[in-house]
């Protein structure tokens, strides 16, 4: 078998783009990352500056990046935040907790790209503004932070520059003539310019419930709506201003917003944690590949458009998985099928299997938006079948149990587990559960060493147990 070595631009440098570099260095191909910032981490790297409109409507307006916010931690524990052979749990950046800020994340990243020489790789403060198929090579247009704009043919392109940076906005009747402020989740850092106001909070995923406690420090008022079916009107019992609604009915012109639920509540701002669209407006490939309705499409399991494969693949679209571990997966798995070593199907049965598994989605009556969405349990079949794709070692059984566990507790919005759990279960907060406990353990190898040591220190602020009435459990 003949292994090829093949000039590859990889466009990003967040988490999967040094990733990406990682695995192909590793298998010989030679490659440059382009970073239009002066930071790598991608969403890891905090930017305190908002857009100039906060709801991302206007097309000339200044693109910032990233969407996190100065409170943010993970929404998963240190061992799903780590990857095969370089694991945050065996590393500390001033910020211990199971659930640690995005400084320690992007500390570990850079960490990482260091022990693994990818920083020489990265071209920074250079924004990729087109990528063409040009005969047999990929042309790559890049324009410098000085003005200095440059082409450079590639032999691959593998496009990793992240889903968080365009909004996706909720569709409510009477919005266009609202009056009061709109945001979206993307423009959000600090919760002080929403001080003593009424806010209405649209989504239920984990950025809704987040900002929803981080605002109410200083907010009157916040109301959370959900498109649940399970979502009724009910106050959050450990937070004295949140309340949950259900989906929003309409808003009206004196600054109402009516819910389904039949309550109405008189508000300031309306914030839109509502997600956000795929875009790549530097990729040319003549409608081969679009974005519609947040489908990125057609890609032969999330990474390799028929047309186009092996020269053009996407790593990170899916989400709802064990991210980390998902896109070392999809990395290993381009890396060797552009060495030689791993071989595609045709383009022929590529296409069939796309199609297939879009009739597949009508037939289950899954929006297209939902494409990329790794619905259980099939974020762990996808893991499976990377590996076997990619001829890599399994995703450990041991981080899918503690996925689905913590998954259960994280989507709760009455759970207090990030706040309650310091120091990667070494300082566990009285009356929690000693269940907790045991699976922080076998998460974090140094668990027991260093809550016994705590305890010797201090027993009084250690303890392993007493699980009270309304403690949380990690029973399915």
């Amino acid at each position: 078998m003949m292994v090829r070595s093949l000039t590859v631009a990889v466009i990003g440098a967040g988490v999967a783009g040094l990733l990406a570099a990682r695995e192909l260095q590793r298998e010989g191909h030679r490659v440059v990352v382009y970073e239009k910032s002066s930071k790598l981490g991608g969403l890891w790297a905090y930017d305190p500056r908002v857009e100039s409109d906060e709801l991302g409507l206007d097309p000339g307006r200044e693109i910032v990046h990233g969407s996190i916010y100065l409170s943010l931690r993970t929404n998963l524990p240190r061992e799903l935040m780590s990857f095969s052979d370089f694991r945050l749990t065996e590393r500390e950046y001033g910020d211990p907790r199971t659930f640690p800020g995005h400084k320690e994340v992007l500390s570990f990243l850079e960490d990482f790209a260091r022990e693994f020489g990818l920083i020489e790789l990265i071209r920074f403060k250079t924004e990729v503004v087109r990528v063409e198929r040009v005969g047999r090579q990929w042309v790559v247009e890049t324009i410098r932070a000085d003005g200095e704009s440059l082409d450079q043919a590639f032999e691959a392109v593998v496009v990793c520059n992240g889903h968080c940076t365009v909004p996706r906005l909720a569709e409510i009747p009477g919005l266009e003539k609202w009056r009061g402020k709109q945001t979206h989740s993307h423009n959000y850092r600090v919760p002080e310019p929403f001080r003593d106001q009424v806010i209405i909070v649209i989504g239920n995923g984990a950025s809704a419930y987040d900002i929803s406690r981080d605002i109410s420090k200083v907010a009157k008022e916040v109301h959370l709506s959900s498109r649940s079916p399970n979502a009724n009107l009910s106050k959050l019992d450990i937070f004295p201003n949140i309340w949950q609604h259900s989906e929003i009915a309409c808003v009206n012109e004196d600054g109402t917003v009516a819910f389904e639920d039949g309550s109405l509540v008189h508000a300031d701002t309306i914030f839109h944690c509502t997600g956000y669209n795929y875009e790549f407006r530097f990729l040319k490939t003549n409608g081969i590949v679009s974005v519609d309705d947040n489908r990125v499409g057609p890609l032969y399991n999330h990474v390799f458009p028929p047309e186009l494969a092996p020269s053009l693949s996407f790593v990170g679209l899916p989400h709802q998985s064990i991210l980390f571990a998902l896109m070392e997966l999809q990395s290993q798995w381009i890396a060797r099928v552009l060495s030689g070593k791993v071989a595609l199907p045709s383009k022929e049965e590529m296409t069939a299997d796309v199609e297939q598994y879009f009739q597949q989605m009508k037939k289950l009556n899954r929006p297209t938006h939902h494409t990329h969405f790794l619905y259980k349990p099939e974020e762990f079949k996808y893991l499976d079948w990377l590996a076997a794709q990619a001829g890599s070692p399994l995703v450990e059984e041991r981080k899918k149990e503690i996925y689905r566990k913590f998954l259960k507790l994280i989507e709760n919005p009455h759970d207090r587990l990030r706040d309650e759990w310091t120091a990667c279960g070494v300082l566990v907060a009285r009356n929690y559960n000693t269940r907790l406990v045991r699976m922080a353990d076998k998460a974090c190898p140094f668990n027991a060493k260093r809550r016994g040591e705590a305890y010797r220190k201090n027993p009084n602020n250690v303890d392993i147990g007493n699980t009270g009435d309304n403690t949380p459990s990690l029973h399915s």
